[in-house]
């Protein structure tokens, strides 16, 4: 098994003499420029290194380029926080460099049509719903983040989940009875967090277009809130209004991830992405368990938990 590998492999380097174990020792010396002219030689002699701030003014022609932005930039535009996957792989290269592949392309190309009516009208191909699929650290997670970097760039509206399966590991759970779902309102106070930190501006000038009233759950710790069933958003809330409600009231924060994932759904001033990492975490079961008899429980699935069901989908709208 891979477990037994990586045991006997960590075994064997221990084995080794304390000196040939320091050659293995990440280096702990600062990362090298970013542009270093002896480096940017590619294929054909050609520049291997691309300077843009943005993915969008790529054509198939500059595939293979690498674009070098730095951590800080990354973290900026990807504030929700950025893959294992990426994270590792500027460690390994000691530079935050992406190459940009045909894949990517694609991939971006795909969802320019969507907004782009000119280009809709000559390709019928055009896909709003994506599963990246491929083996493990083949690149997906880099790409998905790629995309996002784009969209946003773009000025689209992106839900970003670097982290899928913390949704379903970690944290406060119980079953509503309302809904017969598992509500996980820690979690769902992070998710409107993690919205906020780039949408925040945005989300100041998108009306809400739903009055009906929100649902009330358990709060983290402290029960079902007393003398009241739901809260309403008064006429004029913007979607930052709402947000804001969930994050302040743990009582209502999964009601709030459920109403903002059909207000998404309604806005049209602005293209909406939602892009979910480790999705497939979102099909098997959760580390959470219910009791069934006083000496068994039973593992929980993703499809029961009320936060994975309202936003189980990459749309664009």
């Amino acid at each position: 098994s891979e477990d037994a590998s990586a045991s006997g492999e960590s075994a064997a380097s221990a084995g080794g003499a304390d000196e040939i174990d320091a050659e293995f020792e990440m280096p702990t010396d600062p990362l090298p420029p970013t542009y270093d002219p002896a480096l940017d030689v590619g294929p054909g002699g050609r520049p291997l290194f691309a300077f843009t701030d943005t993915f969008a003014s790529f054509s198939h022609r500059g595939v293979n380029a690498y674009v070098d932005f730095t951590l800080d930039e990354w973290k900026a535009m990807l504030p929700e926080g950025l893959p294992a996957g990426m994270m590792k792989e500027f460690q390994d290269t000691r530079r935050c460099a992406v190459m940009v592949r045909e894949s990517f392309l694609d991939l971006r190309d795909n969802f320019r049509r969507i907004v782009d009516p000119a280009i809709t009208a000559k390709r019928k191909d055009t896909k709003r719903q994506i599963i990246l699929d491929g083996p493990r650290s083949c690149g997906k997670s880099i790409a998905l983040a790629m995309l996002v970097h784009w969209a946003r760039t773009e000025g689209w509206l992106v839900f970003y989940v670097p982290q899928g399966k913390d949704w379903t590991h970690g944290g406060f759970f119980y079953r509503n009875t309302y809904s017969d779902l598992f509500d996980t309102p820690v979690l769902a106070g992070k998710v409107l967090q993690d919205f906020l930190k780039y949408n925040e501006t945005r989300l100041q000038q998108l009306p809400c277009q739903i009055f009906e009233p929100i649902p009330l759950g358990e709060g983290t710790g402290v029960g079902m809130m007393k003398g009241a069933d739901t809260v309403e958003m008064p006429e004029g809330s913007t979607l930052y209004d709402l947000i804001q409600t969930g994050i302040t009231h743990s009582h209502a924060a999964v009601g709030v991830v459920v109403r903002l994932r059909k207000e998404l759904s309604l806005v049209k001033d602005v293209p909406v992405l939602f892009a979910i990492d480790q999705y497939n975490s979102w099909f098997t079961f959760t580390e959470y368990q219910e009791p069934v008899t006083v000496r068994s429980c039973r593992s929980i699935h993703a499809k029961e938990l009320t936060t994975v069901c309202c936003t189980k989908a990459a749309y664009v709208f």
